[in-house]
């Protein structure tokens, strides 16, 4: 009898505990897991950090000021690089053509498209420069060739020291005649043994410049053109190149070496005229055979690429249908100051893919 209750007792021992194991094993495969086998987390699990981080990354992806073709991970999700910042750099002088410094952000105001932009950067300080000087060595410079290398000295004694130079020549063609240099010297021993002849290829000296500033190590670029004529032998026309400099940013100033009988008085001149204003440049016509003007000229060009202000912006209609966007910078200065004046560029081509 006793034998019997003891065999009963273990058989339903063994019952319960089979059922038992039974009823884990079913629990465990009913758990959700992820692509790693890991038990997935509920709601409740998941953490806050980790969700406020996603929706932060949403709202990166928003900005209008995004690249237009997105660079894709590992795991083939975009990731996207800011960018589209526009650049202005702003020229101020008053009535008797003195520079006007020690304005802040708030005394400018741009506009794109006459919309008014919020000024995302703003500087005065005193930039270094990456800047190209663009010589006439034809054959109409031989009496002048001279004057203008010591003024254009002068030129490279007031630059900022840390400024990085370049320089083309040309007559029949142009050609890099140095490279590079951070060297005043470097730079002006490349012009001592130049002999002048040949007709001018101004257009072609200036489109090949625009190309190589593009590789300055500085953000702030700029271009100095010294010549004496018109372009007559270029395989660039004047709209090629007009286009060229409307792509880029890049202040362009000329110094045109002339006397009454210079052609460049007519179209020469206004050819130089209007490709220094459209980038907040300026020209300038000195006598040919007046160096301490020419000398004032170069030393002015020199401190004035100082003395400038830096504004950026994002644009608020970056991916609008307008292929050239037209640049307005107004100025609320100080009582006192009276009426200023003001040069910058004016405008840029839209950031919007053919």
């Amino acid at each position: 009898m006793r034998q019997k209750s003891a065999r009963a007792f273990l058989v339903t021992l063994l019952v319960v505990t089979l059922s038992a194991i039974s009823s884990a094993i079913a629990q465990k495969q009913d758990v959700p897991k992820n692509q790693d086998n890991e038990p997935a987390k509920t709601k409740s699990e998941a953490s806050p950090a980790n969700a406020a981080t996603s929706a932060d990354d949403k709202t990166i992806l928003k900005k209008p000021d995004e690249l237009r073709a997105p660079i894709r991970g590992a795991d083939q999700q975009p990731i996207v690089i800011g960018t589209g910042i526009v650049n202005v750099t702003v020229t101020v002088t008053d009535l008797y053509g003195r520079f006007v410094t020690g304005l802040d952000k708030d005394h400018f105001e741009v506009f794109d498209n006459k919309v008014k932009q919020q000024i995302a950067h703003f500087s005065d300080d005193d930039a270094p420069v990456s800047l190209g000087i663009i010589y006439d060595v034809s054959g109409s410079m031989k009496e002048r060739i001279s004057r203008s290398i010591r003024a254009l000295r002068r030129f490279v004694e007031n630059s900022h020291e840390d400024d990085d130079f370049f320089l083309i020549g040309f007559n029949d063609r142009a050609k890099l005649v140095q490279d590079f240099t951070t060297s005043g010297d470097q730079l002006m021993s490349r012009l001592v043994l130049v002999q002048p002849k040949g007709s001018t290829a101004l257009y072609d000296a200036a489109y090949l410049a625009v190309e190589k500033v593009q590789q300055g190590r500085h953000r702030k670029k700029a271009l100095l053109i010294i010549s004496d004529g018109q372009d007559n032998n270029s395989r660039y026309t004047y709209k090629e190149l007009r286009n060229r400099i409307k792509e880029a940013d890049v202040q362009i100033y000329a110094i045109g070496i002339t006397d009454m009988t210079d052609s460049l008085a007519g179209f020469g001149r206004s050819v130089l005229e209007e490709i220094t204003r459209m980038t907040g440049g300026r020209s300038f016509f000195p006598n040919a055979y007046n160096e301490p003007e020419l000398v004032e000229i170069c030393t002015r060009i020199a401190l004035e690429l100082r003395r400038q202000y830096s504004l950026a912006f994002y644009p608020t209609d970056r991916e609008g249908s307008s292929k050239w966007h037209r640049l307005q910078v107004k100025i609320h200065p100080p009582k006192g100051l009276g009426r200023l004046s003001l040069s910058h560029r004016d405008g840029y081509q839209s950031f919007k893919s053919n």
